[in-house]
């Protein structure tokens, strides 16, 4: 595998580090782009996704949603917001070898795993509903 560091790659990296917010590609693109006009939307795509096969950043595979770039490589949980779709990080302990306590009838070789919650983050939280209201304080 090619694993040569390209201008272009340290450009990307420098931008997933610098948003820190699990970026889009087309977010992460829009940064590069701002200082690089002439960077093409393929080359971010290409080095997006050559950085996390390299384990330089984490692609977060986010269901019905765009893959979002994450800065941190560790192994961690996320939540997603179901009304503005930003992703965060969940403080909480990760369990090494949950897949291995699958009991799995598939036939399946688990080789890790990916935990996105749900939920609604705290700046939806104070955004008015539909109806004008503010939502009821859940706590």
């Amino acid at each position: 595998m090619n694993r040569r560091n390209t201008i272009q790659g340290a450009l990307v990296l420098e931008a997933v580090r610098r948003l820190q917010c699990h970026a889009t590609a087309d977010e992460v693109y829009a940064e590069v782009a701002r200082e690089h006009p002439h960077i093409s939307r393929a080359t971010v795509y290409r080095n997006l996704n050559r950085l996390a096969e390299r384990g330089e950043i984490r692609k977060l595979e986010v269901p019905g949603g765009a893959d979002r770039f994450d800065h941190r490589c560790h192994d961690h949980c996320h939540v997603r917001c179901e009304r503005c779709g930003r992703v965060f990080d969940v403080d909480m302990d990760y369990v090494p070898g949950l897949e291995q306590r699958i009991r799995d009838a598939h036939g399946f070789v688990f080789s890790g795993y990916d935990i996105l919650f749900r939920g609604i983050c705290p700046e939806c939280r104070e955004k008015t509903d539909a109806c004008g209201q503010k939502p009821a304080d859940d706590t």
